[in-house]
């Protein structure tokens, strides 16, 4: 089968045919492309989400890192960045192993295609001549053939006409002979033309258009060719990078089976666990009586007749209920909110912002307040306020015992990192003078002296702070319950608090109504009642917005839980007013707290039903 014997007259549909197939690579080329454009583009996306949601070099996720399932998800992520790097390598191999190659074919197809229907039109031009020429031929041929027979017959008749003379007659003869040899010599130039011609024609029909023709079915059948190895190199590029990528969801199914639920929540007791035990029963207080209630010495409201608290309940002062602190137990068990200032417009005495308050209103009912304490939630800013003012302590006095005693592990274990870390360059330099004496030429040994003396009041200085935290370790590891102090912490933990509740002062409260104590409280057990429990609320939710206020008046807040406003200020609503005449408002991220309700005009979002004011 082939085109010069079969298409021996289809050079046009050839030409047409061999550029459908060159524009069809370029097509097919144009393909890989835009899936190396993908698979680039792919990868990049991968890497960015990879590199969204990796851990950010803070203490929070640092924290996380400790949980399986956080490991994993790490896991997850770095071999997920893996994974784009694969795609890049198949976007690379389809570039430079088909794209390109594939771009530099196309070239050499079309410079080869024009070379031989370059040779073919030749071909077809030389037999065209040839045939104009034949065709001349032959009209001299017939044109002199028909001149020598008009010769002719006018010899005869001159020659048949008695009037014409004898010179007339001869001269006819000799034209007519003259005529007839011109049409000889045509016939035999037109047969010489003649079969030049047929040789012409049957060596361009049978061996110059054939050889021709099979170079463009050669070229043709390469071009096909060619596209099928560029699609066997298609799926190679996939088919190399499918065991890494195997690899990578295999770490991935690894890393997901190692994850380890007990572990998790282990982790969780280890980082939540207080060390105090659960509060004992609330002992029954009988209303029935028409005389003045009394109440057992264990109650939350135990009052001594001299005003004295219980020398056994002092023992136990800073213990508090779980997940509450004790500002917010002793603000529901005593005093109603503090009410605000009236607005400068006013004109009672205390229209002066952060001036003399209103008297205190008269103490409910301690069942009332108890029912209240039962069913409310404790405030989140009751632990931001404490958290946003001063620093931590040194020795972690504010934490539970528990968390208290991993701090200060954890403290003591970087300590003696650095000292080791200080032994080692002092044994370095150490080293070096030694060197120095033993060859002088090599340094001055006096020129290491400094440093080691500097690294020495180091190591000092570290072994010094060491022991520090190892006294307080070793003060809390003594103060840490144990199962035989059980029945009687718990027997001593609400009398404590009827305690803190009869000698809590009534004039100090913020306007939250959180309990503030008084100046001459025992400092170790107030710092212990206003920093206990503060790492149950680190995760704090941030309350979301209502709506917008605008201040009318300004306002100084001097008082804990208040914020500073100018006139005109706008600012976020983040709690409407309970009816306490207090709004609890937002400035910035970092500084929120509660302005006089009368002192800003609210505008509240109507999309929001209510703002999250509790935890």
């Amino acid at each position: 089968m082939s085109w010069g014997t079969e298409l021996w007259d289809q050079f046009d549909n050839l030409d047409k045919h061999l550029q459908w197939g060159i524009e069809f690579v370029e097509r097919y080329n144009k393909f890989v492309k835009d899936r190396t454009d993908i698979e680039i583009s792919y990868a990049k996306q991968l890497r960015n989400l990879s590199k969204k949601y990796q851990s950010k070099k803070n203490s929070r996720e640092e924290e996380e890192q400790r949980f399986t399932s956080c490991r994993a998800f790490m896991t997850l992520l770095n071999e997920m960045n893996d994974y784009a790097g694969q795609h890049e390598v198949v976007a690379e191999n389809m570039s430079g192993m088909i794209f390109a190659e594939l771009a530099r074919y196309i070239q050499e197809l079309k410079q080869e295609k024009k070379m031989h229907f370059q040779e073919g039109r030749r071909a077809q031009q030389h037999i065209e001549s040839c045939w104009k020429q034949l065709e001349a031929s032959k009209r001299r041929f017939e044109r002199d053939c028909k001149e020598a027979e008009r010769a002719q017959q006018h010899f005869e008749k001159m020659d048949s006409d008695l009037n014409v003379t004898k010179a007339d007659v001869e001269k006819a003869r000799q034209q007519a002979h003259t005529r007839h040899q011109m049409a000889s010599d045509s016939k035999a130039e037109y047969c010489s033309i003649l079969q030049n011609f047929n040789k012409e024609q049957h060596e361009h029909y049978y061996t110059n258009i054939p050889n021709i023709f099979q170079k463009i079915q050669d070229l043709d059948e390469r071009r096909i060719v060619r596209i099928g190895d560029s699609m066997k190199t298609f799926s190679e590029v996939d088919r190399k990078v499918i065991p890494i990528i195997g690899k990578c969801l295999d770490e991935i199914t690894k890393a997901a089976e190692s994850i380890d639920e007990k572990q998790d929540t282990q982790l969780v007791i280890e980082s939540f666990k207080s060390g105090f035990e659960q509060p004992g029963d609330v002992e029954f207080e009988d209303f029935s009586q028409s005389m003045k209630r009394t109440v057992s010495e264990s109650s939350l409201s135990n009052n001594r007749p001299d005003g004295k608290p219980d020398s056994k309940s002092g023992k136990s002062k800073g213990k508090l209920w779980p997940f509450i602190k004790k500002n917010k137990l002793m603000s529901l068990l005593t005093s109603p909110h503090q009410p605000p200032p009236p607005p400068p417009s006013s004109t009672t005495p205390s229209a002066v912002p952060n001036g003399p308050q209103s008297p205190k209103q008269q103490k409910e009912p301690l069942s009332h307040r108890l029912n209240e304490f039962m069913t409310s939630k404790p405030k989140i800013h009751c632990f931001r306020s404490l958290k946003r003012g001063g620093s931590v302590p040194e020795d972690f006095s504010h934490l539970p015992p528990e968390q208290r005693r991993k701090k200060l592990q954890q403290k003591i274990d970087e300590i003696n990192k650095e000292i080791q870390k200080e032994s080692d360059e002092r044994d370095g330099l150490t080293k070096m003078k030694d060197v120095y004496v033993k060859n002088p030429q090599m340094g001055d040994p006096s020129s290491v002296a400094p440093r080691l003396a500097e690294i020495g009041q180091t190591i000092e200085k570290l072994r010094q702070e060491s022991q520090k935290f190892e006294a307080w370790l070793a003060e809390v590891e003594g103060r840490l319950p144990t199962k035989s102090d059980q029945t009687r912490r718990q027997s001593e933990m609400y009398e404590s608090q009827s305690s803190a509740v009869n000698n809590c002062p009534q004039d100090r409260e913020s306007p939250d109504g959180s309990y503030t104590e008084e100046q001459s409280q025992d400092p170790q057990l107030k710092v212990a009642a206003q920093n206990e429990f503060d790492d149950e609320f680190d995760d704090e939710e941030v309350l979301t917005s209502i709506g917008t206020c605008k201040a009318m008046y300004p306002f100084e807040g001097q008082n804990e839980g208040t914020i500073t406003i100018t006139e005109g200020e706008t600012l976020t609503v983040i709690e409407e007013d309970k009816g306490d005449g207090w709004t609890r408002v937002r400035r910035s991220e970092d500084e929120e707290g509660y302005v006089p309700t009368s002192y800003v005009e609210v505008y509240l979002d109507k999309s929001v039903k209510g703002a999250m004011t509790y935890i």
